[in-house]
C-alpha cells in the first residue's frame, strides 16, 4: 500500500463523504473519489479498485434508506440487482478488450444528452408515467448493459440508470434514484469480485473511505427524500455537465484528438 500521508488520509475521508452525499442523490460521485485518490498517489488501477470498495458502502447505505422507506422492494427487485451484479463482473473481466478510446470519446456526448435531456424535459416529478418496457425486458437487457459499463469504465452509470428507468420504466424520478443506488450496488459488487482477484483493492483506504461515504450517502438519501425531484433533477444535470466536462478538459481524450482542439 502506498504510503500516504495523514493529512491526505483525512481529505479522502472528507472526499469519500460528500461523493457518498452527491452519489445517492444523483450519482457521479467517482468524479469526486478517483481524481483525488490520483492526487494522493495511489497507482491508477489500485484507484480503480479501491473506489469500488468505498462506493459499494455508499450504494448500500442509499439502497438501505430508500428500502427502508419504501422506495424500493428489495426482494422483487433482487432478480435484476442480479443482472447488473453479473454485468458488472463482465465488464470489469474484459475490461481490457473493450476499445476505451471510444468510450472516452463517446461519453461527453451522452452525458450532454443526458443533461440536456433531464433540463428541458417538462413534467419530470416523483409520480410515474406510462412504462415502455416490461421489467423482465428491462432487466434482461438495459441492466447488464449498464452494469457491464460500469465495471469496464464507471463514470455516469448512475445516470444512464437514471435515464432508463424514468424514460422506459415509467419510474418518477425518487422512485428512480432509489432503484439506481440498488443497481448501482449490484454492478459495483460485481466489479469488486473481479477486482479483487486481481490483487488491485487497497482494502485499508478503501474501507475507511467505505465507512465515511456510508455517512454521506445516509445524508443525501434523506435529502432526496424530502425534497424529492426538485433536488434529484438540478443535481442530476449538474453531475452529468461536470463529468462531460472532466472529461473533456483532458487533452489526451480521443474526441478531442480527433477533433484537433
Amino acid at each position: 500500500m502506498p504510503d500516504i500521508a495523514f493529512h491526505l488520509l483525512l481529505l479522502l475521508c472528507a472526499v469519500a463523504f460528500f461523493a457518498g452525499l452527491v452519489d445517492s442523490i444523483a450519482g457521479g460521485g467517482g468524479l469526486i473519489t478517483v481524481p483525488i485518490m490520483l492526487i494522493a498517489g495511489i497507482p491508477p488501477l489500485q484507484t480503480l479498485g479501491t473506489n469500488k470498495v468505498q462506493s459499494l458502502f455508499g450504494a448500500a447505505s442509499a439502497t438501505i434508506a430508500y428500502a427502508r422507506k419504501g422506495h424500493v422492494q428489495l426482494a422483487e427487485q433482487l432478480p435484476m440487482a442480479l443482472m447488473a451484479v453479473m454485468g458488472g463482473s463482465l465488464g470489469a473481466a474484459l475490461a481490457t478488450i473493450v476499445p476505451g478510446q471510444v468510450l472516452q470519446a463517446i461519453m461527453p456526448v451522452l452525458l450532454m444528452t443526458i443533461a440536456i435531456f433531464f433540463a428541458v424535459k417538462p413534467n419530470l416529478n416523483d409520480l410515474d408515467t406510462h412504462r415502455r418496457m416490461t421489467p423482465f425486458t428491462f432487466g434482461l437487457t438495459l441492466v447488464p448493459v449498464i452494469g457491464f459499463y460500469d465495471g469496464v469504465f464507471g463514470p455516469g452509470t448512475g445516470s444512464f440508470f437514471m435515464l432508463a428507468f424514468v424514460t422506459l420504466a415509467g419510474f418518477g424520478m425518487l422512485k428512480a434514484t432509489a432503484h439506481t443506488k440498488l443497481l448501482n450496488l449490484g454492478s459495483n459488487f460485481g466489479a469488486l469480485i473481479v477486482f479483487a482477484s486481481f490483487g488491485a483493492i487497497l482494502w485499508k483506504i478503501g474501507l475507511l473511505m467505505g465507512a465515511c461515504q456510508f455517512l454521506g450517502a445516509q445524508l443525501g438519501s434523506r435529502l432526496a427524500m424530502r425534497i424529492g425531484a426538485k433536488l434529484i433533477k438540478p443535481l442530476l444535470v449538474i453531475v452529468c455537465v461536470a463529468l462531460a466536462v472532466k472529461l473533456l478538459a483532458d487533452p489526451a481524450n480521443p474526441l478531442r484528438v480527433w477533433l484537433g482542439v
